[in-house]
């Protein structure tokens, strides 16, 4: 057994009733998480193999940035001031066709890195690369390196799409499911698999709903970008004569275990059916801001019972995986978006990054709060600096004053992967001076200057 105290911190607890243990401590023994508490550690805790101290620091649930793009470490500003359809056309798709296995595994342990220092512990991977059929397990065997909380959502695309990124419905079912069968529950249960099904315009209503169904007898989830912006819903509208949500719903797809990634042109009645059906949003507002696609609905959601997760989407729209930066962002779009400084208020947007997050993951049990029995996935936050200090509120210093460069520690697992801003899971320089090669070699082979 082995074991962990962190004491002395300000405990961002995100538990029901929201608690903030200032100070508090929390114990960990393996992978979980046994006992959370104000004041003191008990001293037998004191006795434990590793002692942090987290005086001057938060200590909260690791964020789950439920929607990324891991390959795109390797885009990020090439495109820059392009709305999406062009933005796809002149960054994602040249290089996406050319990349090989090794360049997959690269940029998403580059990806796995940025995600760690910006204080994600959970990661969903939409990765719709599947020039050679074994990127998917480069990038899994990057997470499995790396020790985060990984779910690939293999993407899949049968229809309308570009041709080198479409697929037969029997190619996506054969494929994830051997993914499935290969990476399920590797990394000591930490990595999952699931469909991706790309956008409803690269889709057809039968393998949507044949990919559905074996995702229901699976118990898995189905990751999905929705009304990500106006001309999107308006191809559907002119294509099946409905909406994006709508279309899901006549299918008989919508329902808890799905992940409606952006979710931005939404009607009324949409709205009504998420919550009617139990579907969880993912908003990604630093990518939806960058692509100029729009501002999700993200208040009226959250006031008809809606979960809302965060993501910081691909670094290629964004042009980081930033959470510290996406809980700002989410924060102030919304405040400005509805003349109302109160809409969002920084314990919504954890919650959101954290428990929200949790239900996107499909592990709400398990991770997004620090609660005994829950996970030991946690993050400590550095307070101690001249853009926080004096520290009046927590969670207000979290959200509107810390950044990515304030995460000090990084704990998933109950296995440290990264203390003192250090990361203890690669050797950083080094892999750092490799995605320059790699990257290089990619262009090259593609024909991108830059």
């Amino acid at each position: 057994m082995t074991t962990i105290l962190i004491e002395n911190g300000a405990v961002i607890t995100v538990d029901d009733a929201q608690r903030v243990l200032k100070p508090g401590y929390v114990f960990v023994e393996n992978d979980r998480i046994v006992a959370v508490g104000a004041g003191d550690a008990p001293a037998a805790m004191r006795k434990a193999d590793t002692v942090i101290d987290a005086s001057l620091m938060a200590v909260m649930p690791g964020m789950v940035n439920a929607h990324t793009h891991l390959f795109q470490t390797f885009i990020r500003g090439l495109a820059d001031d392009k709305p999406l359809l062009e933005w796809l056309k002149a960054a994602i798709w040249p290089v996406a066709k050319a990349l090989t296995e090794e360049e997959a595994y690269v940029a998403a342990m580059i990806g796995m890195m940025e995600n760690v220092r910006g204080g994600s512990t959970a990661v969903i991977d939409h990765q719709y690369v599947h020039t050679q059929l074994t990127n998917d397990d480069a990038v899994c065997r990057a997470a499995e390196e790396a020790g985060l909380r990984f779910l690939l959502a293999r993407g899949w695309a049968d229809t309308n799409y570009h041709p080198a990124f479409m697929e037969t419905p029997e190619q996506i079912i054969e494929e994830t499911t051997r993914l499935r069968q290969t990476w399920q529950g590797r990394g000591e249960g930490r990595i999952r698999v699931e469909f991706g099904p790309l956008i409803p315009w690269g889709c057809t209503d039968a393998t949507m709903k044949r990919t559905h169904d074996i995702s229901r007898q699976w118990g898995a989830g189905v990751h999905i970008h929705v009304a990500e912006t106006k001309t999107e819903v308006e191809m559907n509208l002119e294509s099946r004569g409905n909406r994006h949500i709508e279309w899901l719903a006549d299918l008989g797809a919508l329902g808890p275990e799905m992940q409606l990634v952006h979710s931005v042109w939404l009607s009324d009645r949409e709205l009504d059916l998420i919550a009617e059906h139990g579907a969880v949003v993912v908003h990604c507002p630093v990518s939806n801001m960058y692509l100029a696609s729009g501002v999700a609905r993200v208040p009226e959601m959250r006031a008809r019972g809606i979960t809302v997760a965060l993501g910081t989407d691909g670094p290629g729209s964004n042009n980081s995986q930033d959470m510290m930066e996406t809980l700002k962002t989410a924060a102030l779009l919304h405040k400005v978006n509805t003349l109302d400084a109160m809409v969002l208020l920084p314990e919504d947007v954890i919650w959101m990054a954290c428990r929200g997050g949790a239900v996107a993951f499909g592990q709400p049990d398990d991770i997004g709060s620090l609660e005994a029995g829950k996970k030991a996935d946690m993050v400590l936050i550095d307070l101690d600096t001249p853009l926080a200090m004096p520290v009046h509120r927590v969670v207000s210093a979290v959200v509107y004053n810390a950044s990515a460069r304030d995460v000090d520690t990084v704990i998933v697992d109950g296995r440290l992967l990264m203390r003192r801003k250090e990361l203890l899971f690669v050797d950083e320089k080094a892999m750092l001076a490799r995605s320059r090669e790699v990257c290089r070699r990619l262009f090259e082979r593609a024909g991108v200057t830059v």
